[in-house]
């Protein structure tokens, strides 16, 4: 397990690399030089330059992508927060294992591989309204999992998650971070009626109340009031920044289990990019709060990373115009 105690996954946190300057510069200069008006691409011109920054390459490149997907079960379920039983997240991982699911087909389309990964299914976190989800040991556990899971040779990585529950802890962290109190935050997760959303939103306020004196610090929040999927997702996010690879990231329950990162680090969430914005309510604003504009709005809000594997297509695209495309002067066309 990399981090023994907080104090070792604070550290890990305040030192994150920069990425590459001259490799973005270099993307852009040959942006510059190709059959089109300068920037009219648009953001697929800005993407081909992240992947440069972040990879390190002039040239970058997107052999291996990989859908990391973490799952894993809430106590705060027993408030009534979910429209579906907790014993959907193990059988929806076995339909993941059996290539039925949506992001089966869309990691397949993408080119990219699929992984896994359930956390401790057989016990849930704690319901944060009466007892903090994790306690140390459960919280470093899980974000050292998410840690671990990603190699250093992979180009892109996109994180999903699979919870019932989840989008509770989602907002509850996002309310924590950003204020403007629980209602703000709260969406209808898998359809939860006009009494399963009031339920959330008492639960959540609950939550945050119980565990006010853990809301100075980002580690303590995510802690107090998440879950195994979201602490393995902030470590992978805080391992893809490490080993320099770049990220998308998925849907609401994904931006909230990363967004302690930014408030740990002013470029925290630099090596990334929201792939989309889904139907979730609180989504938008939590990009808004992040200064993470959204790649696409096409209404989705399953989560597993499905949205994040969509946009896998965008960042091909942006790199074969960037790699493949003719300069004025190698097509023979007449410059401004």
């Amino acid at each position: 397990m990399p981090f023994k105690s907080l104090d070792e996954l604070r550290a890990a946190c305040l030192d994150l690399p920069a990425g590459s300057d001259a490799a973005a510069k270099a993307v852009a200069s040959r942006q510059d030089t190709l059959t089109k008006p300068q920037g009219s691409l648009g953001r697929l011109e800005t993407i081909a330059a992240w992947l440069a920054r972040w990879q390190g390459r002039d040239m970058p490149r997107l052999d291996r992508v990989k859908v990391f997907v973490f799952a894993g079960n809430h106590g705060v379920t027993a408030q009534g927060v979910s429209a579906y039983p907790s014993e959907v997240t193990v059988q929806m991982v076995a339909n993941f294992a059996g290539g039925g699911a949506a992001i089966n087909q869309l990691a397949r389309i993408a080119g990219a591989e699929l992984d896994v990964i359930p956390l401790d299914l057989d016990h849930p976190t704690g319901d944060f309204t009466v007892t903090p989800a994790m306690d140390e040991k459960a919280f470093l556990a899980a974000v050292s999992a998410g840690y671990e899971a990603v190699a250093k040779d992979l180009d892109l990585v996109c994180f999903g998650e699979m919870g019932i529950g989840n989008t509770t802890p989602a907002a509850a962290i996002s309310a924590a971070l950003f204020g403007g109190g629980a209602e703000k935050w709260t969406g209808r997760g898998t359809g939860v009626d006009d009494a399963g959303l009031k339920r959330k939103v008492v639960a959540i306020e609950a939550g945050l109340k119980r565990h006010a004196a853990a809301l100075a610090d980002p580690l303590g929040i995510a802690a107090a009031l998440g879950g195994r999927e979201l602490a393995a997702i902030f470590g992978a996010t805080l391992a893809a920044r490490h080993l320099g690879i770049p990220v998308l990231l998925d849907g609401f329950v994904c931006t909230a289990a990363a967004a302690p990162l930014a408030r740990l680090h002013p470029t925290g969430l630099s090596h990334t990019i929201a792939a989309h914005v889904s139907a979730e309510s609180g989504h938008r604003s939590l990009l808004e709060a992040l200064g993470l504009p959204p790649l696409l709005d096409l209404g989705m809000r399953l989560g597993e990373g499905s949205g994040a594997c969509l946009a896998i297509n965008i960042v091909r695209s942006a790199l074969e115009c960037h790699a493949r495309m003719a300069s004025f002067a190698e097509a023979g066309v007449s410059e401004k």
